[in-house]
């Protein structure tokens, strides 16, 4: 079940809430039970196999949890890390890694492990409460139900944000649901399925087509695959994420942002400030500092800095383009950090990011390495058709109107309206959300592209 299907939006949610703010059971058990449930319900209607996986996740979590002040604590924090992580290889990385050492023949050639939609953000988020109660930041749960509800929580379950339980531990059992949180977290989720349904959903059919085009592309051609795919990425995780911090609201939880307009950064560095916000927290502060950070000798640092950029690219998926892609990042790092460079390019920081982050993005989005380089190489000319073609002026006819809008509308627009107009912006959104919701409903309708990139994550 996706937050932008006719499903949830039409009898889910409806339901969740009626249910949820009863006049007659109000008390904070009713509610947390009911919502574990539902969310277990929303994980199953996709999932009925692997619920049970996430099921035993949590009680291993609970049980290890217990012991985390023991004598011999750091040994249980191991086991429970230990197989946490073991879970995650065995579902994401084990086919792949059998397939590079050459053990899938014969009989066992094309054997594959089913991915559990939604495993690495669970898996962090069960890792960050073993972490958490380690060391001191949070008390261990008493109630395996509180548990988890923190880690099935419906909004945040399928692709975050990564929620980190020092976080929101007080308020699962002492949250305070008010109407202003559930009308800004309404807006919050309009924006986020109007991002999804109006824009991401489009970019996606137009880099779909590109990326899927046999031999050559023009110059132009391959550009507008890559603007159209860092477009979607954007709108459709940072919309998911809107809707995941609109709902949370709704129900009285505050999630912490997990994007800041990532598009206007005029560095490598600054994008990764501003972009999947929980994750790059989570890779600091569990793995970068533990390993020593920036307190130990330049070597040291550089190998930290080399450790986290690879597990942040192998994170996302069993592939050499998701490592090469992570890595890219540490070398552009490498190169700010001891060079200067954004400082030095002046007025043109900007566009070197962006060009920067657009590659990285073609390496994400290909099959494997050689259709990456071979996609990238297009863009600067080596191979490619040509300035323009017709594919170019064809595509770009169809669909500028969503490019450009897209482009606009990554920007801080909406905080400099509400910065610099006053009460007159303030009386007109709630009227601006509502038309938009209806528009993005009318849309929702009548579409049948729907998934969210990060589901496969």
């Amino acid at each position: 079940m996706v937050f932008s299907s006719t499903v949830f939006l039409f009898l889910f949610l409806p339901l969740t809430l009626c249910i949820y703010y009863n006049p007659w059971l109000t008390g904070r058990r009713f509610r947390n039970v009911f919502l574990l449930l539902v969310s277990l319900f929303f994980y199953a209607w996709g999932e009925p196999v692997f619920v049970s996986l996430m099921v035993i996740s949590i009680v291993v979590a609970f049980f290890v949890g217990q012991h985390l002040h023991d004598e011999k604590r750091k040994y249980w924090l191991g086991a429970g890390v230990t197989f946490h992580v073991g879970l995650l290889f065995v579902f994401k990385y084990l086919t792949f890694v059998l397939g590079q050492l050459g053990l899938l023949v014969g009989s066992l050639e094309g054997f594959a492990i089913a991915l559990p939609i939604g495993i690495s953000f669970f898996t962090f988020q069960l890792l960050s409460y073993l972490f958490d109660v380690y060391y001191d930041k949070a008390k261990a749960q008493d109630n395996i139900l509180n548990l988890g509800l923190y880690v099935a929580l419906f909004p945040q379950l399928i692709a975050g944000p990564i929620v980190r339980y020092d976080a929101i531990a007080a308020e699962i059992t002492a949250r305070k649901e008010n109407l202003t949180d559930f009308s800004e977290g309404m807006m919050r989720f309009i924006y986020g399925l109007a991002k999804k349904v109006l824009i991401a959903n489009y970019m996606g059919q137009l880099a779909d087509t590109i990326f899927a085009m046999d031999g050559s592309l023009s110059v132009g051609t391959a550009w507008l695959g890559a603007i159209a795919y860092t477009l979607q990425i954007y709108f459709d995780f940072s919309g998911y994420s809107d809707m995941a911090i609109g709902l949370g609201r709704m129900f009285g939880f505050h999630f912490a942002e997990n994007f800041n307009y990532p598009y206007i950064a005029k560095s490598a560095t600054e994008f990764w400030r501003r972009w999947h916000i929980s994750l790059g927290s989570w890779f600091r502060d569990y793995v970068y500092i533990p390993l020593g950070g920036n307190r130990c000798s330049k070597l040291r640092w550089v190998l930290n800095l080399f450790a986290v950029w690879a597990l942040t690219g192998i994170w996302h998926g069993a592939n050499y383009t998701f490592l090469a892609w992570g890595l890219f990042y540490f070398a552009l790092l490498m190169v700010e950090k001891f060079t200067r460079l954004p400082e030095k390019l002046g007025f043109f920081a900007h566009i070197y990011a962006m060009v920067a982050v657009m590659v990285g993005w073609v390496m994400f989005r290909s099959e494997n390495l050689g259709a990456g380089l071979n996609y990238i190489g297009m863009m600067f000319g080596a191979g490619s058709l040509g300035l323009t073609d017709d594919y170019f002026w064809l595509y770009w006819g169809q669909t500028y109107s969503v490019l450009i809008a897209g482009m606009i509308l990554s920007l801080p627009v909406l905080p400099w309206l509400k910065k610099n107009g006053g009460r007159l912006v303030e009386n007109i959104e709630p009227v601006a959300a509502l038309g938009l919701f209806v528009l993005t409903l009318v849309v929702a309708v009548s579409s049948s592209y729907n998934p969210f990139i990060y589901f496969n994550f």
